[in-house]
């Protein structure tokens, strides 16, 4: 891939869309991984008014150092870039205190609900900064997370305006990354959520490497008997991920009245 057309494409991409959605710049979440990094470059790089919040939730001390670096080598070299630090742990320890104690359930286990609701609680509070400002809220999603596997919290990273990098594979991004000068200390991070406070990779969540991820997504050969344990053994992850996330990839729903049932309007 060809990185600087690339990059002078979204950057285009990003400028035109702001105009025409008659908004006055961005705001992007920074994580302290790779794909908020670029995501947040590439922003910067309009030379629009690009608002990084960094918005940690018990988060690790080392993700909060990387996302805290990033954003001030971006203001070093983008005059247009502002940047806030916004602790919703405190926010967060009370919305879990006023949940019930005694909770009954089906669904996914209390642990997966708080992540996700950790998630939430940062795109209501860029959204907020998002309003008051006039300014787009940027999604740092990629291809296999969107796309794909839908790795993703519904309303949460997935609540968004736009999605900037979301034609990109991981390895994609990792190669913008590099020609965007993107720290070190990012680059070589395991990619991580972040939403836990065991410190879980991707991968450990995945079961599978995003390289691993991506070559799943894109095979397309008749018959699997050539494959190997492993091989056979991503495709599967990748197939019933790809099959239980359709939810949060496609449109939602619309219950369609038919015209009989219109008896006079309603």
């Amino acid at each position: 891939m060809q990185a600087s057309p690339i990059i002078d494409h979204i950057v285009a991409w990003l400028k035109s869309y702001c105009a025409e959605s008659g908004s006055r710049g961005f705001v992007v979440a920074v994580s302290g991984g790779i794909d908020s990094a670029v995501t947040s470059k590439l922003a910067a790089k309009t030379y629009l008014p690009t608002l990084c919040l960094e918005m940690p939730i018990h988060q690790d001390r080392a993700q909060v150092e990387c996302a805290v670096n990033h954003i001030n080598h971006l203001r070093s070299f983008h005059s247009n870039v502002d940047s806030l630090h916004i602790n919703l742990t405190p926010v967060f320890k009370r919305f879990v205190k006023a949940l019930p104690k005694v909770e009954i359930g089906l669904g996914s286990s209390r642990k997966v609900s708080l992540a996700n609701s950790r998630a939430r609680l940062r795109m209501t509070t860029l959204y907020y900064y998002a309003a008051i400002n006039n300014y787009l809220v940027v999604g740092t999603g990629n291809k296999v997370e969107d796309f794909g596997v839908g790795f993703f919290t519904k309303y949460g990273d997935g609540g968004v305006d736009i999605s900037p990098i979301a034609d990109l594979t991981k390895s994609e991004v990792y190669r913008i990354g590099d020609a965007l000068g993107i720290n070190k200390e990012i680059m070589q991070a395991q990619p991580t959520d972040g939403l836990y406070k065991d410190n879980r990779t991707d991968e450990d969540q995945l079961g599978a490497s995003y390289e691993e991820m991506e070559w799943a997504m894109s095979y397309n050969e008749e018959g699997t008997d050539h494959l190997s344990s492993r091989q056979l053994k991503v495709l599967k992850i990748y197939q019933k991920l790809h099959k239980a996330n359709q939810h949060k990839m496609n449109p939602i729903p619309v219950c369609t009245i038919p015209d009989e049932l219109r008896i006079n309007g309603i």
